[in-house]
């Protein structure tokens, strides 16, 4: 079962479940989660929560104990904040390369998924038609603690936005488009990526101009990163990794010769750009 998770105390991600109940076939279900109803179609559930997502450690396992199913994906339907107020569609997966400052644990990173975040990043791209940003965002916050891949989908960056009907219509059919097309074999090259800014520029227009799909993401403020964790990403990424993509410039010295170092030790590819 591939989970959607929502939660009432953002605005976006309700403006999302909406839209995915009106629109794609959702109907309510048997058994609540947290209290509230459980939407499905098919193969797919939505659930809602009363608090912060990105505080929810082991909701794999809550799901599991108060549902009776493991979910196979986690597609967390969110809002982003940020103080540029920048209008924006991104996605990103969870963890935290240092100090755990919203959710998760220090030096702890979820599973990531490359193949259904480009997809994600492919979609939204192609469904904007507001003019907005659509862009990775390197890996932050939490949960950190899931054993199974996921990923945060996010309209950004003020109210103005999560509550934008247009931005939850295309939010939620991008997420119905990655869960139906997730598991079909695509010619992807699943990376990690170091260096760039938070809404991780260079790679970003790797994985819409090309075949590079990526996972974690650190970028210069995060550096260095520990060789630990560097290797963590590369563990924590559904399906493998076959190159470490490094933004040269946007990277600290001591972190991307680890970087090389690493890829040449695995035997994985090294991209420089």
């Amino acid at each position: 079962m591939k989970v959607i998770m929502t939660t009432k105390v953002d605005p976006a991600s309700m403006n999302i479940r909406e839209k995915l109940v009106e629109n794609f076939g959702f109907k309510e279900a048997e058994g609540e989660f947290d209290g509230n109803p459980v939407y499905r179609r098919g193969n797919e559930v939505i659930l809602t929560t009363e608090g912060e997502m990105i505080y929810y450690d082991n909701l794999d396992t809550a799901i599991e104990r108060e549902l009776g199913f493991k979910p196979e994906f986690i597609a967390f339907a969110s809002r982003h904040s940020s103080r540029q107020k920048l209008p924006a569609l991104t996605v990103h997966v969870t963890g935290n390369w240092g100090k755990a400052m919203y959710g998760g644990r220090d030096g702890s990173l979820a599973v990531a998924h490359p193949v259904a975040m480009k997809l994600a990043l492919l979609k939204l791209n192609e469904l904007n038609d507001l003019g907005w940003t659509v862009c990775y965002e390197a890996t932050h916050h939490g949960p950190s603690e899931l054993s199974v891949p996921s990923m945060f989908i996010e309209i950004g960056s003020s109210r103005e936005e999560w509550v934008n009907d247009r931005a939850g219509e295309i939010l939620s059919e991008t997420i119905v488009h990655v869960l139906a097309e997730m598991d079909s074999r695509w010619p992807f090259k699943q990376a990690i990526g170091i260096g760039g800014g938070h809404y991780a520029p260079k790679q970003t227009r790797r994985a819409l101009e090309g075949d590079l799909a990526f996972g974690h993401i650190a970028p210069k403020y995060a550096h260095p990163v520990a060789e630990r964790l560097i290797k963590r990403a590369i563990e924590r990424t559904y399906g493998g990794v076959e190159a470490v993509y490094v933004d040269w410039k946007g990277s600290k010295g001591e972190t991307r010769q680890l970087a090389r170092k690493i890829a040449e030790e695995l035997g994985l590819e090294f991209i420089r750009d």
